[in-house]
């Protein structure tokens, strides 16, 4: 199969940019840069949400550590798997749009290097392991994964559509929060996982809100929408609302599911690192905002780690 090399190029001529995808022979390279292999941003803000719900059911049920261990490291390939499928659909969507935008010109689709039906027929076996990965799962949980991915697959419509498509995205981005607990149990405590989903999709309205302002210009002339215009000169406030709602909720999950000091300090280091990275991010400054994606995947982090504390304590100690 022969691709072009003009994003390869720009990526070899651009130390800066160069990966460790660079290594890979020339006519592999645009796939992998087409399902963003080489960006961990997008897999761990997947991930955690996914992370956080096994290991609440898991603490809730008093389950083998090595439950833990099991769906984590499922869910884990599972993010990477459909993280990639959806930067697949998300580039055949916005093919004409990136290949306009700076930022995003040197996409293998929006530059020529992959076809639309070469990234198809890419997308496919993605898909198929996606789908087998969720067969590992009860068939309650298969039934459950599989009812989002209408959602991923109309969500880049939605920049289209409303002003809002950063919502959509956290409904379909972190379908995981109530994912994760259903394999586990077989069931969601809907009183538990309500908030924990709607936190994390308000999480994803923090982050790629903050992500997609160096876009705004761009999306403006383009007629793609988004928070970030509507939001304006008044995002750093509103975007620190939504995080006060972010920690609400999940802090509200985890008194549902009866977790104690270590799961809400879990909370707190992750308030604090959101605060200080909304204080210090400069909006009016590509890479400032561009940083924001890998640095957000913090808060996941330090909520997880306050969870799988608190389930250690309870039924390890």
């Amino acid at each position: 199969m022969e691709v072009k090399s003009t994003a390869v190029k720009q990526h070899l001529h651009s130390s800066s940019d160069a990966t460790w995808v660079d290594s890979f022979p020339s006519n592999i390279r645009p796939y992998l840069y087409l399902a963003r292999v080489h960006n961990p941003a997008g897999t761990l803000l997947l991930f955690y949400p996914c992370a956080w719900s096994v290991t609440m059911a898991c603490y809730a049920h008093s389950t083998p550590i090595s439950t833990v261990w099991t769906y984590v490291g499922l869910f884990l390939a599972a993010s990477q798997v459909f993280h990639a499928a959806g930067c697949v659909i998300n580039d055949m969507w916005d093919k004409d749009v990136d290949a306009a935008v700076p930022r995003t010109s040197t996409r293998p689709l929006a530059a020529g290097d992959v076809s639309m039906f070469q990234a198809f027929i890419f997308l496919i076996p993605q898909l198929a392991l996606g789908v087998w990965l969720l067969m590992q799962l009860n068939e309650y949980s298969l039934r459950l994964g599989l009812s989002s991915l209408g959602l991923v697959v109309l969500y880049p419509a939605m920049k289209r559509v409303t002003n809002w498509p950063q919502a959509v995205l956290g409904m379909c981005f972190n379908w995981g929060a109530l994912l994760g607990a259903a394999s586990v149990v077989g069931a969601v405590d809907w009183h538990v996982y309500i908030p924990l989903y709607l936190g994390a999709a308000c999480w994803t309205i923090v982050y790629d809100t903050a992500y997609a302002r160096q876009d705004r210009d761009e999306d403006a002339k383009y007629g793609v929408r988004s928070t970030t215009i509507i939001f304006g000169d008044q995002i750093r406030p509103i975007l620190a609302m939504f995080s006060f709602i972010v920690c609400s909720l999940v802090s509200y999950a985890g008194y549902c599911n009866g977790h104690g000091f270590p799961f809400f300090a879990g909370v707190a280091l992750g308030a604090l690192h959101l605060a200080r990275l909304l204080a210090r991010t400069d909006f009016e400054n590509k890479e400032s905002c561009d940083a924001t994606l890998l640095s957000n995947a913090w808060f996941g982090f330090w909520v997880w780690a306050g969870a799988m504390a608190d389930f250690v304590v309870k039924t390890q100690l």
